[in-house]
């Protein structure tokens, strides 16, 4: 009887514990308001995407360009080896290649932004 009486008890004493809660209240801070208090600012999600995506495209442009100085590197120091030189050659047409599609896509997203909402700005 000893034993039931400790599960008993155990259990009583659970429940009590587990829904013996404070009670909600209805005005509770969501921490909604703290955005623009530390300058997140409410823009349009247009405007966001816009500034997201030419940044993305801007960070490549200098990858493509940085591409084009490695291979005028790589061209300098062949020393006159062919396939040095051959190599620089590829590389610095492929970073070339690179810028071209790089400003086709910044065209296209001008545009694109251009045709369904006005200014990019």
């Amino acid at each position: 009887m000893n034993k039931i009486t400790k599960i008993v008890t155990t259990i009583l004493v659970s429940l009590v514990v587990l829904t013996a809660t404070t009670p909600a209240l209805a005005a509770v801070d969501w921490g909604l308001s703290y955005a623009t208090n530390v300058g997140l600012g409410t823009h349009e999600l247009r405007s966001v995407a816009v500034n997201v995506i030419q940044t993305l495209l801007g960070m490549l442009g200098v990858l493509a360009l940085v591409i084009v100085l490695i291979g005028g590197f790589k061209w300098m120091t062949s020393a006159g080896n062919e396939e040095g030189v051959s190599s620089a050659k590829k590389t610095i047409a492929a970073g070339i290649v690179g810028l071209v599609i790089i400003f086709f896509a910044y065209a296209i997203v001008t545009f694109v932004f251009n045709v369904v909402g006005g200014s990019l700005r």
